[in-house]
């Protein structure tokens, strides 16, 4: 997401590297360069021409500041716009006066609608609301199935009548169960077609006009480009919705989408869907979003990931190990697992600052030596996880481990060494804060014993927690995770 746009607009910030301040000559070239990233992004073209012009006025009635370089100021500038663009602030969900809370879910077929439901579902479950989804949708084959199953995978009850009844009868009955029964939400996952036709608009008033909702939310594919920002201004004139959620941000998708929509159609964003996994729905934030944009990571969205996860008494219980130096192979392999609770690795890496250089097969480099680790650490006794000095003065041991693991002992001895070195600079470095309980982890380079939080922006990149010339040595024979 956002790779091409963020690696385009560095050519635009390269434009202004070495001048004393911004002027109309050379604010050109790099405009130029923004306008083409935006484009080729898939952003609106309207939309692309009044960012630009917006932000030309802005650059050069920028005042100049001492110790500012004009690329960080035009950088500043264009963040400023990007979150402009995208609707300034994040926009809640609305809430009825008294409940149930009543959100309709519209769309065309194949833009992940009944997955986003759920996801919603999950999402205000987790914020302690109880939901009921209620399936309309009766003419996709397996649409109702689909929905129930994913209720018994979130817990969510899912309110059904059937493919022989009519949507319209099946919502409003859906509000009269949530009502009898005390529940605070209710999301009605309608019907979609393939394009937008008299009969789908028809259906959708009619349950509009007989539950009347207090959220009419229009999921729209992310990677349909600056065709989303049409489709959500067709159906607001047509329906009348009161916000979007962009799905499949996490795929092949130019950024288009979540530029347009907004300036396009007038309604906000409300989520962005990250991934398949029911968990991977996210509140949408244009000042987070302009972030990953420029490059410069979700720092934010990083620590609600981790918060979600982790448990206080289990950091607190962390920390004391990391300060005493007793953080064993157990505990770091807790912390492995809930990297992976947290999402794609990937996906993780990238609200990190500074990660977003990283390329897809260094992503999957580390995701690979993960795996590994996690294989040496189950071939090891209970002991030998608890005291891994037990590792460093016995081949015979590591030899064990390497051979139940399916890796060589000099896997073993590097990892057992990384592992030792870490533990030594989390106690160091712990006191300058960071995520509870996310140490960094062996064989992964620029990300080892620095946690993910705690360090300035530039501090990601090249950091190595050891001495950064021996580290820049080593990274150029090292072909795994560690070369970055």
């Amino acid at each position: 997401m956002f790779d091409a746009l963020a690696d385009r607009l560095e050519d635009a910030w390269k434009k202004l590297r070495g001048q004393d301040k911004i002027s109309a000559t050379n604010i050109k070239e790099a405009l130029r360069e923004v306008r083409r990233a935006l484009l080729e992004a898939d952003v609106n073209l309207q939309v692309v021409k009044d960012f630009i012009a917006e932000v030309e006025t802005k650059a050069q009635g920028a005042e100049v500041i001492a110790g500012v370089g004009p690329d960080q100021q035009f950088i500043k500038i264009v963040y400023d716009e990007l979150v402009a663009v995208m609707g300034e602030t994040n926009a809640p969900l609305a809430r009825a006066d008294s409940p149930p809370t009543i959100i309709l879910m519209a769309g065309l077929q194949g833009t992940g609608k009944t997955t986003a439901s759920a996801k919603l579902a999950l999402h205000l479950r987790k914020s302690n609301s109880t939901c009921l989804l209620v399936a309309t949708d009766v003419y996709r084959p397996a649409a109702i199935d689909q929905l129930v199953t994913l209720g018994k995978q979130i817990d969510v009850p899912v309110f059904e009548m059937g493919s022989d009844a009519d949507p319209v009868e099946i919502a409003r009955q859906g509000v009269a169960e949530a009502q009898a029964t005390g529940i605070d939400t209710v999301i009605i996952d309608t019907a979609g077609r393939l394009q937008i036709d008299e009969k789908m608009m028809g259906e959708l008033a009619q349950i509009k006009e007989n539950v009347k909702p207090d959220e009419t939310l229009l999921v729209v594919d992310a990677m349909t480009g600056q065709e989303a920002a049409n489709l959500t201004r067709t159906f607001h004139e047509q329906i009348g919705i009161t916000g979007a959620i962009l799905t499949k941000m996490d795929g092949d998708s130019r950024g288009g989408a979540a530029l347009s929509v907004r300036r396009i159609s007038g309604q906000p964003i409300k989520f962005v869907g990250v991934g398949e996994k029911v968990e991977a729905l996210q509140p949408f934030y244009p000042d987070r979003m302009a972030s990953r944009i420029l490059g410069m990571g979700d720092v934010l969205t990083l620590v609600e990931k981790a918060q979600e996860e982790v448990d206080l008494a289990d950091a607190m219980q962390m920390q004391e190990k990391i300060l005493e130096a007793k953080f064993d192979f157990t505990d770091f392999l807790k912390q492995m697992r809930l990297l992976k609770n947290m999402g794609s690795f990937g996906n993780v890496m990238k609200l990190i600052p500074g990660m977003n250089k990283l390329t897809g097969d260094q992503l999957e480099q580390g995701e690979v030596r993960l795996k590994q680790v996690e294989a040496m650490i189950n071939s090891m006794t209970k002991e030998e996880r608890r005291n891994p000095k037990l590792l460093s003065g016995s081949p015979g041991r590591r030899r064990r481990i390497a051979s139940g693991s399916g890796h060589s002992e000099s896997d073993v001895s590097k990892l057992v060494s990384e592992f030792q070195r870490m533990r030594s600079m989390m106690q160091q470095m712990t006191m300058g804060g960071g995520i509870p309980g996310m140490p960094g982890m062996p064989g992964m380079g620029g990300m080892a014993g620095g946690g993910m939080g705690g360090r300035p922006q530039q501090g990601w990149r090249g950091y190595s927690g050891g001495t950064p010339k021996k580290k820049k040595k080593k990274s150029k024979k090292n072909k795994g995770f560690g070369s970055f």
